[in-house]
């Protein structure tokens, strides 16, 4: 497969990243990726001495570029967290209804997740089906109306409507198991329809035994009490629906073409018994600040973000087991240092400060930047934007943009404009049910009511960059192959770093600060 991946990239491009890194600009990018995912970092797993070694590289760069520090303890900012993993060895479950009793194997039928918060030891309890588990009354949709959730495991499927906007489809999946929790549902199991699996199930497997975070702080948590949080094998979905006289496979297909999708109780139960290690440990974010020219717009910051977390050492796969995070994320986190020698060295300087936000935790759920967002080191009402980066493939020519969220703020203007002048149109977000919103740090602020843009490659559904994209997803994301030896094109990393850098110091230097749209659903989170 990954034959597969390189040739329909080389068949794209032409080239290899030996040949693009002739560039001076597009080397000093590529030198830093190659520097954090290097094997002695060991893919820089949260907590991990991989990620303190990573984070002293970033501070070293921070101080050799003149940017100040803004962390609680100069450049970082420690958060306390609880790890978990789950102990799948010495975990159990099983479905029980009207045909009998089925054993599920964890993690091969049922995968526990143990991020939130503490998972619970023991879980019996009644499923039900929500179809699309999505909870929208005010764009008139709610898949749990008529739902009794109360004791109840509840069951969602992956895809919406095709009315929602991909944002806030992804939003109210973001904040699904706290309202459930607060309805009184005792677990959340998500399904994926085979056509939209995105990860394969063996790699989720592989990923299951990877160490999950949450906050010591327990007001950060997602849930109050301990929740059972799951995934289902896709292709054995259809045990969760014997008895309900409900076919999976036609609800599957529905789902597909994000056509409506019923809800109603299954004739299952679940039982289940989780097994989990806990300690605690710290990491910091890394925080740093360029200072505005102007008197009065210096004490408003522009915040450009990434993360710089990755999944550390985990299962192997054909004897490798560093997760080496070259494209996800040391390519962000190279973005942002060369951003900031960009801004340094331009003639035009920022009016308004810069804060870079490299951020810990982000693959164990955004957990860094939400405690920045939540509690940033500079006053919360002087963050006046987030502009984030992360895993942006360089794996074929940059010829459009994708700023996610271009559509809920002014920011979207900003981007707009710099599109025009750069001849960088942008695309909408071509696959919006991928949570793509939800699914990076830029959400942490967007919660806490800042404006913000998520900066992605611009490509639309079934071409042949869309073929190399998802061949990268299937066989490098999230695996010990996305290191510094797979095929890029660091120089057209440049282009969208400077695209990045041109929104950012039009920002900076704009009059008035960003505002929400009116139609946003999302400006009601502004303070």
């Amino acid at each position: 497969m990954r034959k597969l991946f390189s040739g329909l990239l080389l068949g794209l491009i032409g080239t290899t990243a030996h040949a693009a890194s002739t560039d001076k600009r597009a080397e000093a990018w590529w030198s830093h990726v190659r520097t954090l995912a290097d094997d002695a970092y060991e893919g820089r797993g949260t907590g991990k001495p991989g990620y303190d070694k990573a984070a002293d590289y970033v501070m070293a760069q921070l101080q050799a570029l003149g940017l100040r520090p803004a962390g609680t303890h100069g450049y970082k900012q420690p958060i306390a967290f609880v790890e978990q993993v789950i102990v799948s060895q010495d975990s159990s479950a099983s479905l029980s209804g009207p045909q009998g009793q089925t054993p599920l194997s964890a993690p091969a039928d049922i995968i526990f997740s143990g991020g939130g918060g503490p998972a619970p030891h023991a879980v019996s309890a009644p499923l039900v089906f929500a179809g699309y588990g999505l909870h929208l009354p005010e764009a008139g949709h709610d898949d749990f109306t008529g739902l009794d959730l109360k004791g109840k495991i509840v069951v969602v499927l992956s895809g919406g409507p095709s009315t929602i906007s991909g944002a806030l489809k992804s939003h109210a999946r973001s904040e699904r198991a706290t309202w459930l929790a607060q309805q009184g549902a005792l677990g959340l199991i998500q399904l994926v329809t085979p056509k939209q699996v995105e990860i394969p199930w063996d790699r989720r497997m592989a990923l299951s035994s990877q160490p999950a975070l949450y906050f010591q702080d327990a007001a950060l948590r997602d849930t109050a009490t301990p929740f059972l949080s799951a995934q289902f094998d896709p292709a054995k979905s259809a045990l969760l629906f014997a008895g309900s006289g409900h076919d999976f496979a036609q609800i599957a297909a529905a789902a597909d073409q994000s056509a409506p999708v019923p809800s109603f109780p299954l004739a299952q139960r679940l039982d289940a018994k989780v097994a989990a290690r806990r300690a605690e440990l710290s990491s910091p974010n890394i925080i740093a600040v360029m200072p505005g020219t102007d008197p009065h717009l210096k004490k408003q910051y522009v915040v450009l973000s990434a993360h710089l977390d990755g999944y550390g050492v985990g299962t192997p796969i054909k004897g490798d087991a560093i997760y080496n995070g070259a494209i996800d994320n040391a390519s962000g986190v190279a973005s942002l240092l060369e951003i900031a020698r960009t801004l340094r060295n331009g003639k035009v300087k920022p009016k308004r400060s810069i804060l870079f936000a490299f951020v810990t935790a982000e693959e164990k759920g955004l957990l860094g930047s939400t405690y920045f967002a939540r509690r940033p080191t500079v006053p919360h009402r002087d963050l006046v934007a987030d502009l984030n980066f992360d895993m942006a493939l360089p794996i074929f020519p940059l010829t459009s943009v994708t700023p996610i969220g271009y559509d809920q703020s002014s920011l979207g203007k900003d981007a707009a404009a710099v599109s025009a002048q750069m001849n960088l149109p942008i695309t909408p977000d071509p696959f919006p049910d991928r949570n793509v919103f939800i699914r990076s740090d830029q959400y942490s602020f967007i919660r806490t009511g800042i404006p913000a843009l998520f900066f992605k490659y611009g490509f639309k559904a079934n071409t042949p960059e869309a073929t190399v994209e998802k061949a990268w997803r299937a066989n490098i994301y999230h695996s010990p192959k996305d290191d510094a030896n797979q095929p890029v094109m660091p120089a057209e990393s440049v282009k969208l770093n400077d695209y990045v850098a041109a929104v950012t110091l039009r920002v900076a230097n704009a009059t008035d600060r960003p505002t929400w749209n009116e139609d946003s659903f999302f400006r009601r989170f502004a303070k």
